[in-house]
């Protein structure tokens, strides 16, 4: 069984902005899985709304096989790591750590059990008594993975947690994201702009233009055969430490309004191979199974 799915969610604000339509995904136990995307294409308010810190317009959210569209956020089993840390300055980190444990009343005993075993875990004991901004970016952000973990999730949901973070540091934290999922049996649900950082320890990337999924595939499937043509304009901004390929390199500009007709043949999310999934119509979904077989 799943442990989330999201079936026809959309999200529409007052204002009438449509920020994330028809949004479908099934996510299984202990996957990693990465969203990707340009800003404001609707990836954070997913997230946001499986949190619980956005309400769902309409469609279902499905956790551990319940409709939680209406479960308070703390009842969901799911914690939530920030871009910017999130932390209270005028804390030390161990009250960091505790203090959304105090506010649920957890037994203080208990409490100081989880924070200093998630302190263990991130190694941050020798720096339990500082405050945050005595310490570096990396730091802080294993403070942000830690107060998630003394919540005993299943779920860990990642909001651009590196895209603050030096270049040297994002590999640290996402190795290190990855070694908690396979020793405590997460699941994660990751945010990523540079997808070279990430391509090597997520199972499954889902991209997302303008509040749609476009194409859904594992990561390995996805940098052979890319698809959609926002996700070939995607990848070809990625550099490679090869001076002769940068030379040569030409980054692709997707146009919504030139790749596509839809006047007649509406798109919708179709399976062109086997976990191989594009929004695209019949006449696309052809040409793309070609494209792959070639």
């Amino acid at each position: 069984m799943s442990i989330v799915s999201l079936k026809n969610v959309n999200k529409i604000y007052p204002n009438g902005a449509h920020a994330v339509y028809d949004f479908n995904i099934d996510i299984e136990p202990g996957e990693f899985i990465v969203m990707a995307g340009p800003s404001g294409c609707g990836k954070s308010t997913t997230l946001r709304m499986i949190a619980g810190l956005e309400e769902i317009s309409s469609g279902d959210l499905i956790i551990n096989g319940k409709r939680c569209n209406d479960l308070a956020p703390r009842d969901r089993d799911i914690a939530m790591v920030f871009q910017n840390y999130a932390l209270y300055a005028h804390m030390t980190v161990y009250h960091n750590l505790a203090f959304s444990l105090m506010i649920r009343k957890i037994d203080s005993d208990e409490i100081h059990k989880r924070v200093m075993a998630a302190a263990e875990i991130l190694g941050l004991v020798p720096y339990l008594n500082r405050k945050p901004k005595q310490l570096s970016g990396g730091q802080r952000q294993r403070i942000g993975i830690a107060r998630a973990l003394v919540m005993n999730p299943k779920l860990l949901i990642c909001d651009e947690p590196i895209s603050a973070l030096d270049v040297s540091i994002r590999a640290q934290i996402i190795n290190l994201l990855n070694e908690l999922k396979e020793e405590l049996g997460l699941t994660l649900i990751f945010i990523a702009h540079d997808l070279s950082v990430v391509k090597y320890f997520c199972d499954r990337i889902a991209v997302m233009y303008f509040g749609k999924m476009v194409e859904l595939t594992t990561s390995d499937e996805l940098f052979k055969h890319p698809l959609h043509p926002y996700t070939k304009a995607l990848l070809s901004a990625i550099p490679k430490p090869d001076p002769n390929y940068e030379k040569q390199r030409q980054r692709l500009i997707y146009n919504p309004a030139t790749a596509h007709n839809y006047t007649v043949d509406k798109p919708e999310l179709k399976e062109i191979i086997p976990g191989h999934f594009v929004y695209c119509n019949e006449e696309e979904a052809n040409k793309y199974l070609a494209e792959i077989k070639q």
